[in-house]
């Protein structure tokens, strides 16, 4: 999370998504980020502490779990957010891919779940399908913040439809994020203005892009590939822009490959133009 605009004004940031465990608040227990992957920069970057919130300084409190496949971006959240005498949030659990994040979130019955919408298992969509009882807890509702990397419309789409009342993508600073938590938890919805955009659309329109279930299928880091070698790039070249070596890009094109059920870099590029993801 870099300091940039906050939810009314963000823009998106890369990290990879191959590692995936699960913690308890604070313990920053789980695996590392795979090698090459942004996301050790992007925790690093929300690291420092400020003045109390205002929510903070009016008593109130909000309890929240993190549902990311990485450890280090859920540790930086972690420590930007998870001061609760600063901020009033209380970090009571961490998840990594979709089983853990159903089990930690029934578990532990959190007021607000910030969310990532790619994540092993199933993605973001499915952690909103298989916790649809506790959203519609009258007593005791669970809300859900999509907090992602991705400011595909496909994706705000998903899962706004799922059930999550807003959505921003991760340049957005840890003020910003304590004040949409408590926003959520109100029963606010929280977008930027260009994903707010996406939402009217879809919603004003009958023809709205449906959920992509074959892109749903690829981790973020393998879409980065898919888009670079659709967009041309040679192995070599990628490699050297995501910082990674040649042998991990031939790995992630292999299982982008087997995911799509295509044959090679031709009919993988015919399918990102086709969805534009080019």
């Amino acid at each position: 999370m870099s300091d940039v605009n906050g939810p009314t004004g963000q823009t998106p940031a890369s990290n990879g998504p191959e590692d995936a465990a699960v913690g308890t608040a604070g313990t920053g227990a789980g695996a590392e980020a795979a090698p090459g992957s942004t996301t050790g920069s992007a925790a690093e970057s929300v690291a420092g502490a400020g003045a109390p919130t205002a929510a903070a300084e009016g008593g109130r409190r909000v309890r929240v779990v993190l549902v990311d496949d990485h450890r280090m971006f859920r540790t930086g959240v972690q420590a930007e957010i998870g001061e609760t005498e600063r901020t009033g949030v209380e970090v009571v659990g961490e998840a990594a891919d979709v089983d853990q994040a159903v089990t930690v979130i029934t578990a532990t019955r959190p007021e607000v779940v910030l969310l990532d919408v790619h994540l092993p298992g199933g993605g973001g969509v499915e952690v909103l399908r298989r916790c649809a009882p506790l959203m519609a807890d009258a007593r005791q509702p669970v809300r859900f913040l999509a907090l992602s990397v991705s400011d595909a419309a496909e994706d705000v789409i998903g899962v706004i439809r799922g059930g999550a009342r807003g959505y921003v993508t991760k340049t957005i600073t840890g003020t910003d994020l304590v004040d949409s938590v408590f926003r959520v938890q109100d029963g606010d919805a929280v977008f930027s203005p260009r994903l707010a955009g996406f939402v009217l659309d879809a919603f004003a329109s009958t023809d709205a892009p449906p959920v992509d279930e074959d892109l749903d299928r690829l981790t973020q880091r393998e879409r980065e590939v898919l888009r670079l070698i659709a967009r041309g790039y040679a192995y070599k070249e990628i490699a050297k822009q995501l910082f990674i070596s040649v042998k991990t890009v031939e790995s992630h094109v292999s299982a982008v490959l087997r995911k799509l059920q295509l044959s090679n870099r031709h009919e993988l590029t015919r399918w990102a133009t086709a969805r534009r993801l080019v």
